[in-house]
């Protein structure tokens, strides 16, 4: 067997954090994980053009699946800091950067890093 390339674990450590966060919002049909590997095969291409945009690749999954959802379903993943109001949802932070968290830019707050989102809302975590 041969060994999985630094590539390959790139990418599916950054579905495994996305579909974490999925699950833990109860969002992972079928439909949706589809989407998460939309964005990994994408995301493929774009880190063979530049890999030292590793580091990045989970947060680019996460917002193209972020993206998607918008689109098609509404948005995702809900704030689960903010108690009133309109339901907003959170956003990624850094934009392109490493150690992508989700963050509520409402309250100012780091709610939690992308594939915990089950430890901040009380569901399953990563």
């Amino acid at each position: 067997m041969d060994p999985i390339s630094p590539l390959e674990q790139t990418l599916h450590a950054a579905r495994a954090l996305v579909l974490a966060d999925l699950v833990a919002g109860q969002v992972a049909e079928p439909d949706v994980v589809s989407l998460v590997e939309e964005s990994v095969v994408q995301r493929r291409w774009w880190i063979e053009q530049w890999p030292d945009g590793a580091p990045y690749v989970a947060g680019l999954v996460a917002q193209d699946v972020q993206d998607a959802l918008l689109e098609r379903y509404g948005r995702w993943p809900l704030c689960p800091v903010c108690g009133s109001g309109d339901p907003h949802a959170l956003e990624v932070e850094p934009e392109l950067g490493p150690d992508p968290h989700w963050v509520c830019h409402k309250a100012g707050v780091d709610v939690a890093a992308v594939g915990s989102l089950g430890a901040a809302t009380g569901g399953t975590s990563s």
